[in-house]
């Protein structure tokens, strides 16, 4: 439910909503906007009686959320979230954002050489896995902390922010010393209480969509970090579980807007996982930026014969500098422009 207040609302108002919020034993989230304030109200499993909130002092009207997610829906916030890092990129807010980097962290020539050259290509924010999930126990699992401090060590020479995943609740506090955003990957997109304790964290939270997950599944699942009062959460299309074996997943496009229309956080694509091949994944990147994703999550390794992980779906350096050049032209097709270079120098629009 959300309480939406008179443009001309005093504090001491707002105030005396909040207070009788609490005492319906539910919990109050002021949400102050350019014209007036609303409050959320939260905690309800099910319709709440309205009647003592709209005839309080400076109370306008009363929406009920229709969704059974509350604060991820449009109904609860109509202006897109945007994401704001400490390096100036902003995710959601209209620029196109780009995240790049290999599957995992092998090395330190490896990890600072390639954040050094994506950052030249136009990338602002560092992927790359230190701790990884992988269907074998026998495969690489990444280098854990060690790993972490490398991607720390090529954040600081580059100006790049860093992105990497949390399997856990003991891998996620390390994760959450070292990135500036904190991947929960499409098996953890369920896993409830991880969601939470990320939430906790306060730090921007990425959020994958599951292998066989609806986008009310990923909707609900963001709700549990909004739940803890963060607010900073992007959702990333990665390809869900198809029936056709030409490539990984199947990357479902028609997700991001149908995501745009339902909630306001931002949404990226990550057509590396969602192809798996990587002569597909720069034609389905074109795709996710003409079809409005805020963003690209893309693997880049300087030797992908010899990645430890994922090799198969990585580009090499060049293809990324090509792949740069042919989205920023796509971007400004549709009246977009791409998130500004840590360089200075704009992403140039080659076609």
């Amino acid at each position: 439910m959300l309480i939406v207040m008179k443009h001309d609302a005093s504090a001491e108002e707002v105030t005396r909503v909040v207070d009788v919020i609490e005492e319906m034993g539910y919990e109050a989230r002021p949400m102050p906007g350019k014209q007036r304030t609303a409050i959320g109200l939260v905690g309800n499993d099910g319709k709440v009686n309205a009647d003592r909130l709209e005839s309080l002092p400076g109370v306008l009207e009363i929406i009920h959320v229709s969704q059974p997610y509350k604060q991820v829906s449009r109904e609860w916030r109509e202006e897109p979230t945007i994401v704001q890092l400490a390096n100036g990129t902003r995710i959601g807010g209209g620029e196109v954002v780009v995240m790049a980097g290999p599957c995992s962290v092998e090395s330190e020539a490896q990890i600072v050489g390639i954040a050094h050259s994506l950052r030249e290509a136009g990338a602002t924010i560092l992927r790359g896995g230190a701790f990884k999930p992988r269907t074998s126990p026998y495969a690489f699992q990444g280098m854990g902390e060690p790993g972490l401090k490398l991607l720390a060590k090529a954040r600081e020479e580059t100006g790049m922010a860093v992105v990497t995943e949390a399997l856990d609740e003991e891998s996620l506090a390390r994760v959450a010393e070292y990135a500036d955003i904190i991947q929960i990957g499409a098996r953890n997109m369920q896993n409830f209480s991880l969601l939470r304790r990320a939430g906790r964290t306060g730090k921007p939270i990425l959020l994958k969509r599951g292998m066989a997950a609806t986008v009310k599944d990923l909707l609900l699942s963001a709700e549990y970090v909004l739940a803890e009062g963060n607010g900073q959460v992007i959702l990333c299309e990665r390809g869900v579980r198809g029936f056709d074996t030409h490539t990984r997943n199947l990357l479902d496009l028609t997700a991001i807007p149908v995501v745009k229309s339902l909630s306001h956080l931002p949404i990226i694509a990550d057509p590396s996982h969602g192809t798996g091949l990587r002569a597909k994944v720069i034609p389905m990147a074109r795709a996710a930026v003409a079809a409005g994703a805020d963003g690209l999550m893309i693997e880049v390794h300087p030797d992908p014969e010899r990645a430890m992980s994922d090799g198969a779906q990585s580009l090499y350096p060049e293809q990324f500098e090509e792949l740069m050049q042919q989205i920023a032209v796509i971007a400004e097709a549709i009246g977009r422009e791409m998130q500004p270079s840590l360089t200075g120098r704009p992403v140039r629009a080659v076609v």
